[in-house]
């Protein structure tokens, strides 16, 4: 069974760890992984791989960055050659991002059977160019695996047949424990980040990349400012992605000096400030399941979230983009009571075991 794992930007890396992981345990799965090249920086990509204990890829597109149009483009024209040039039995697509809209597309036009980690997810923002890849994605899919129950319940009610749609938990929290157990082993003096947590130890970690929040100077000066004004009673750790660095030029953007900037850490690095932090400060998907799984106050930096488990069970309270509405956050998050947050069902760090006991059986 030759089966394709693609990943194309650094959230899709932690999803596809666990199960290619997981792959090697079955003698009768080839598991090649394709990077597509979506995002290519060293910190954000190769690093990624070492820091996950990925190979390097079988396949390497370099398709690069572009518009929307351009670089989906891009990324179909490359792996549809691949696809005729090796033909898989199946392809494994994860996330949201246009690696995983453009591979299934190619995939189903060639008869490759499709299978889609994180299913279901919903904002119901159309603006979210994430949430047309995960519809997509969704429609053409011949697994689709669950990480929570909103999820089932979205592909239920979009008229997806029953027998597609898989609750197996969430690959990320099996990722996120493999890598706690190996931070454990070790004490963190490695990492370029050790003698500042050691110094502060009250903290807020903070990630900010999306374009709604970024690319906009009168949203990402509000957000700024606001941040600044909460670092005056914690100071904040903020390892900057690429795209806010260039926002940050850009719009002659200036954090105060208690928002301390790191350049992009790697997985097992962001992990071991954020785990104890006071809270986590963020507009990415995953942190807001990955603090929910290890019971970090977090509040997220959005006014939608395709993951309503961490609000319902979790710790993750939604913020919005606004200054009072921030603060509010803030507020309620540091008061929360986290004993009465719970892990939601599924994520014990067996998702990737249950995908493989799906396919094989299917196949």
């Amino acid at each position: 069974m030759k089966v394709f794992l693609v990943a194309g930007a650094r959230p899709n890396f932690m999803k596809i760890a666990p199960v290619y992981r997981e792959s090697l345990k079955h003698s009768e799965v080839d598991c090649k992984i394709v990077h597509t090249g979506q995002h290519y920086d060293y910190e954000m990509s190769q690093a990624f791989f070492e820091d996950l204990e990925l190979p390097k890829p079988d396949f390497f597109l370099d398709v690069g960055s572009g518009s929307h149009a351009v670089q989906t483009a891009k990324i179909m024209i490359s792996f549809e050659e691949l696809c005729q040039k090796e033909r898989p039995d199946l392809v494994i697509v994860v996330g949201d991002v246009n690696s995983t809209l453009g591979c299934s597309v190619v995939a189903k036009k060639q008869m490759i059977q499709v299978a889609h980690v994180e299913a279901g997810l919903r904002s119901f923002d159309m603006s979210m160019p994430e949430e047309i890849n995960r519809m997509v994605t969704d429609c053409l899919s011949d697994y689709l695996f669950v990480t929570e129950e909103s999820g089932i319940k979205n592909l239920l009610n979009e008229g997806k047949p029953r027998e597609k749609v898989h609750f197996v938990g969430n690959v990320m929290i099996d990722n996120l424990f493999h890598q706690l157990r190996r931070l454990q082993s070790e004490n963190g003096r490695k990492f370029s980040t050790y003698k500042i947590k050691q110094e502060y130890r009250k903290y807020i970690f903070l990630t900010l990349h999306r374009p709604s929040n970024v690319d906009s100077k009168g949203s990402f000066s509000e957000i700024a400012e606001t941040l600044n004004h909460i670092s005056k009673d914690y100071p904040i750790f903020f390892p900057v992605h690429p795209r806010t660095q260039k926002m940050m030029k850009e719009f002659d953007i200036e954090f105060s000096p208690n928002i301390k900037l790191f350049p992009p850490l790697g997985f097992k690095e962001s992990l071991f400030l954020w785990k104890d932090a006071v809270l986590v400060m963020t507009d990415s998907g995953g942190l807001q399941e990955e603090t929910t799984a290890l019971n970090v106050p977090c509040i997220t930096l959005r006014e939608n979230t395709e993951r309503p488990i961490t609000i319902e069970m979790g710790t993750n309270i939604l913020a919005g983009t606004k200054r009072d509405s921030i603060l509010r956050a803030y507020s309620e998050a540091l008061n929360k009571d986290r004993e009465k947050a719970k892990v939601p069902p599924k994520w014990d760090g067996r998702a990737a075991k249950r995908i493989w006991e799906i396919l094989l059986q299917r196949s």
